[in-house]
């Protein structure tokens, strides 16, 4: 998405920056990683490849991605400088939302066009893994997701009107819940993700995975605000 290209995330655990043609090399070496490619369900990528998905990325309208870094130690500053505060020293993973339109007919509650949002996250760090960190960083994405969920949502409409070739209508979309698909064996994520309140819906599906959703995102992100949430300008040098 566009919407986040310029913005950054920060708590007392961890920055979010935007996804940049930077951070390519350091995210090709972890997706080269067999355990990585089979966590996330991915295909190994040249080079060339993973810089284009960089691009389509920032992009696309129903993507919303950030590189997960270290955290800044001044939290008060305004803006954090490209370059600096993710140098791939201070890479540690991802974080994403994905959007797409909801096709079950009976959870229409009303005419608007309703979507789906699915989040992922990826440590991709061993040294920050087992740490606690994943829980605290989808928690501060999720109020990032919530805080900007009007802008969020206008991209992603006016993006799949732009596709479908129709003119933008002035019904509000509306988000009917996150949700998250984990490998039914993944105990780790499993518990992250119900720690936030993502509750299970339904069993295991076909391709081993189970259905973990969240339907009330404002009532979350106002109850579970991150230690030291702030966000920031991401300032590139001219």
């Amino acid at each position: 998405m566009k919407l986040n290209e310029s913005s950054a995330v920060s708590t007392t655990r961890a920055l979010l920056v935007p996804y940049e043609s930077r951070h390519v090399p350091t995210y090709h070496q972890w997706m080269e990683d067999p355990a990585i490619q089979e966590a996330t369900a991915s295909e190994p990528l040249t080079l060339e490849e993973e810089y284009e998905n960089q691009q389509s990325w920032r992009s696309s309208h129903d993507k919303l991605t950030f590189i997960i870094c270290q955290p800044v130690t001044d939290n008060s500053a305004p803006s954090v400088h490209a370059g600096q505060v993710d140098s791939p020293e201070k890479m540690i993973g991802d974080v994403n939302l994905f959007l797409y339109p909801n096709d079950d007919e009976e959870e229409q509650a009303d005419d608007r066009f309703q979507c789906i949002g699915e989040v992922d996250i990826m440590i991709a760090s061993h040294g920050h893994r087992g740490k606690g960190l994943g829980r605290t960083v989808v928690s501060g994405f999720l109020q990032y997701i919530s805080r900007n969920l009007e802008e969020i949502l206008h991209e992603y409409y006016a993006g799949e009107r732009e596709q479908a070739g129709t003119a933008t209508n002035s019904s509000k979309p509306r988000l009917r819940m996150l949700m998250a698909k984990i490998n039914k064996d993944n105990s780790k994520s499993i518990a992250l993700f119900k720690s936030l309140g993502f509750e299970q819906e339904g069993d295991v599906n076909y391709f081993g995975e189970l259905k973990l959703v969240l339907r009330d995102l404002g009532a979350y992100a106002t109850a579970n605000v991150p230690e030291g949430y702030a966000e920031l300008v991401y300032e590139r040098e001219d």
